[in-house]
């Protein structure tokens, strides 16, 4: 219905169901401001633009992520600062990225791993000490909540994903949040060709972006609103129900609780597989339990360091942003090392969010799913 009423009205980019729909989703996640745009990539530059990062700058971001939290530093000529996660969690270490701030340092990009919050206060304590601002990588988190306030809208400003794969989709489209008018409006600006609020359309007035969302996306975007928090609570009943049947199995490492997490959005149930309790691989536990009909697979195979873009030694202009010129230092990702990073890439075990979905019926399947190859897993030694 939604996308029949677009279609009749001819109006199909950037108009009322682009402004419904980011006034909905930003009262959802408690924000005053929703800016939409192309994707989550386009609304972390974005972010980054509207906070003030300049060529130069330092910018913390963990190593457990998609791309998209780097390349965006890179997008805007900044230096992307690895700092290490939490082994339990898959979220960015508050320590760690303490060690990592230095007199370059702008800003932090903490990522709401698999839609788990991160310890907000660790890090908003971290930005008034150091003046910094945080961006919140909020790309797996819609509908989580910090202490009931909602994701996106707990640092200066947090960047959303709806790609095909997310638990609200419109196929591609993003949104960045924020309570700050002025980050709003230089947002508002960039992601619509640096135009300026209530100024003639031929006027520009900053270097910006053609990065707006479509009325159709929105209209989308509009219809799975209204089942997200529905959606969000179950999801999040079936991983309870995973947590209490897998916490004490010799061998599987669950995510722990915080009670600051008031409500948790799972865009992944993750746990840690411990092959030394096993005595198999991790990836014929995979093998056998896709064989058994649950849906897992084992996430991020590298950290991001290890990627070949940061791989690259070009020095100078030609080599930027990875070596801006603008930097005033070198930096080397080859000698990089995160020891908990690294270790998640060779432990994890992913659930996507549709299962999630299901019944309870299906969880117990799941738990005996494991179980079973637990149980026999002797024949399974040896094996490829």
């Amino acid at each position: 219905e939604n996308l029949l009423k677009v279609f009749e009205s001819g109006k199909w980019w950037y108009g009322e169901k682009v402004k419904e729909f980011e006034e909905k989703f930003a009262s959802f996640q408690d924000a005053k401001y929703g800016i939409s745009c192309t994707n989550g990539t386009a609304a972390l530059e974005i972010g980054l633009i509207s906070c003030g990062i300049k060529p130069g700058d330092e910018v913390i971001v963990p190593p457990y992520t998609f791309i998209a939290t780097a390349s965006s530093v890179l997008k805007v000529n900044a230096i992307p600062v690895f700092a290490d996660i939490d082994i339990k969690t898959g979220n960015l270490d508050p320590k760690d990225t303490e060690k990592k701030i230095t007199e370059k340092t702008k800003a932090i990009i903490p990522v709401h791993f698999a839609g788990l919050p991160v310890d907000m206060d660790a890090f908003l304590e971290l930005a008034e000490k150091y003046n910094l601002k945080i961006i919140e990588d909020t790309c797996h988190s819609w509908g989580s909540k910090w202490k009931n306030k909602g994701t996106g809208a707990l640092g200066d400003c947090g960047a959303f994903s709806f790609q095909m794969s997310k638990n609200i989709t419109s196929g591609e489209g993003g949104i960045l949040l924020t309570d700050n008018k002025e980050i709003e409006e230089i947002a508002r600006s960039y992601s619509n060709c640096g135009r300026g609020k209530d100024k003639p359309w031929y006027y520009h007035y900053i270097l910006g972006d053609n990065l707006r969302m479509t009325e159709l996306q929105a209209a989308i975007l509009l219809a799975q609103l209204t089942r997200l928090e529905e959606q969000t609570i179950k999801r999040e009943e079936n991983a309870k129900y995973l947590d209490e049947n897998l916490k004490d199995f010799e061998g599987i490492e669950i995510v722990p609780r915080d009670n600051r997490v008031t409500r948790r959005s799972y865009h992944l149930y993750m746990f840690r597989f411990i092959k030394e309790k096993w005595e198999i691989e991790r990836e014929i536990f995979i093998k056998a339990l896709n064989a058994e009909g649950i849906p897992v697979w084992p996430g991020y195979p590298i950290p991001l360091y290890k990627n070949p873009l940061f791989q690259k030694k070009a020095k100078g202009p030609e080599g930027c942003p990875i070596s801006c010129p603008y930097y005033g230092k070198e930096i080397d990702y080859s000698q990089i090392y995160c020891p908990n990073a690294e270790k998640l890439c060779e432990q994890a075990v992913w659930i996507p969010h549709p299962v999630l979905l299901a019944e309870k019926e299906d969880m117990k399947d799941i738990v005996n799913a494991i179980e079973k190859i637990y149980k026999n897993r002797e024949q399974l030694k040896g094996k490829i």
